[in-house]
């Protein structure tokens, strides 16, 4: 089940930045992410409080979540979209999460599909998202799911220095 966040969920969203902070320092995933930095729990703080945090639960346990809003990233200003999109019409996924523990289980492609409806049922057939150009495992599941990979922008961003941010989008048939 994929809902919108609550102030209690903070802590469980925060939790799966931990563990993803943990496999990144370890070795076993790349994020580009660093602890202490982003993401924090004040991320999710802020979406929660904003009303743009979803959580996906499995178990009794949240698995994955996202902020979903209309807010495009400064550095998307440089990007070269496919399609000049009227902002009203965008719709974006931030900060996608999935427990190490729980991956392979298609938590990550329910979220994207959940996006997907949030965007169609709002009128934003045009989608986009970002991802550090490092992150491999995000970007073959944006492909496999439709998402066509733009530019890839260099820049600070959430206070991560020398992020190449790759710039991707989709757009719904309407």
């Amino acid at each position: 089940m994929i809902r919108r966040a609550a102030a209690e969920d903070v802590a469980g969203i925060a939790r799966i930045y931990d563990e993803i902070h943990t496999e990144e320092e370890a070795g076993r995933t790349t994020t580009g992410w660093i602890r202490g930095i982003y993401p924090t729990s004040r991320t999710a703080e802020d979406a929660v409080q904003a009303g743009e945090m979803f959580v996906q639960e499995a178990e009794g346990r949240i698995v994955a979540a996202a902020r979903i809003n209309q807010e495009q990233d400064p550095a998307y200003a440089q990007a070269v979209w496919q399609t000049d999109a009227p902002p009203e019409r965008v719709m974006v996924l931030h900060t996608l999460v999935v427990s190490p523990a729980a991956k392979g289980r298609g938590y990550g492609s329910s979220f994207v599909r959940f996006y997907e409806q949030y965007a169609r049922e709002r009128g934003c057939p045009f989608l986009r998202m970002d991802t550090n150009v490092r992150n491999t495992a995000a970007r073959a599941l944006y492909k496999r799911l439709g998402y066509r990979e733009g530019s890839v922008i260099p820049c600070t961003f959430n206070g991560l220095e020398g992020v190449r941010l790759l710039c991707l989008e989709k757009t719904l048939e309407q």
